[in-house]
């Protein structure tokens, strides 16, 4: 099977499954595993890496509207450094404190590869699922796209420090906390923009109609992208910037707010069916975990 694949007959087994996180009573728990070869380009640094893996998840708490409690990791190596050690955990704890939260420790494995597994905890009392968005709908994105796909050239070009900067995204927590009691949907953008939208598609049983020139790609992808087309690549398929993806009832005028100085843009409209950019069909094509 395929992710996707996979992914639907989990929802056919578990009940609570389907949603960025698992809601148990007041609680939303999320987990998440993240693999060298896949995750973590030559020139990662372990501070990277534990703010990196850590965030994912929190960012999973903050696309259902969850403040950010605490979070753990496994955190799995061929062979044990101190440095190494330490700065994965000064990554995994620094981005907890940027959102609120505690890094309160985890597990140590040995692994050929290195491998992440990271949990986080929130609460929240009216969470925000995939599944609200109606006809009419504002379609709304916080931030910027586009940063890990430039990230990686990046580090393809040696400008290791750049990308590390980049690679460590700030979850959206505050965001997904202020818009709880308007969002009627949303979800992170970490399989990317298209992809995002065809999953609140397809909870929601609607469509999207989104126009191209809102869509908000970050200035450092004009910076090292190698064409018009790989900017729009950037900016729509690769994913892993962890954005919030959201609707909000028409009443709720969002488009150019802020939040903590991040802005929020609408890119389009919740239609009666199917994903469209400019009148065309959008593909539903992203980020695949695994096989990239």
């Amino acid at each position: 099977m395929d992710e996707a694949t996979a992914l639907g007959q989990i929802e056919d087994l578990v009940d609570a499954a389907g949603d960025d996180a698992a809601i148990v009573g007041g609680l939303a728990i999320t987990t998440d595993m993240l693999h060298e070869r896949t995750d973590f380009p030559e020139g990662t640094t372990k501070y990277t890496a534990g703010w990196r893996a850590v965030g994912a998840s929190l960012s999973d708490l903050a696309a259902m509207g969850a403040s950010a409690t605490a979070a753990v990791a496994v955190y799995a190596v061929p062979s044990f450094v101190q440095a190494e050690l330490e700065a994965f955990i000064g990554g995994a704890t620094d981005v907890c404190e940027s959102v609120g939260g505690s890094y309160v420790g985890g597990d140590l494995d040995t692994h050929r590869e290195f491998t992440v597994a990271t949990t986080a905890v929130g609460c929240v009392d009216e969470p925000v699922y995939r599944s609200g968005a109606r006809s009419g709908d504002g379609v709304y994105v916080s931030g910027s796209l586009g940063r890990s796909a430039a990230a990686l050239e990046l580090f393809r070009g040696g400008a290791v420090e750049r990308a590390n900067e980049l690679f460590r995204f700030n979850p959206r927590v505050p965001i997904g906390r202020q818009f709880t009691p308007v969002a009627s949907a949303m979800i992170d953008s970490s399989d990317g923009l298209a992809r995002s939208l065809h999953q609140l598609a397809n909870a929601s049983d609607c469509g999207f109609a989104v126009d191209r020139a809102t869509i908000p790609v970050d200035p450092i992808v004009h910076e090292v992208a190698s064409s018009e087309e790989a900017i729009e690549e950037y900016g729509l398929f690769f994913g892993e910037d962890f954005e919030l993806v959201f609707t909000a009832p028409e009443e709720h005028a969002l488009d150019g707010e802020r939040v903590d100085g991040v802005p929020i843009t609408r890119i389009g409209t919740a239609t009666e069916a199917s994903v469209t950019i400019d009148g065309e069909p959008l593909p539903d094509r992203g980020y695949t975990h695994g096989g990239g």
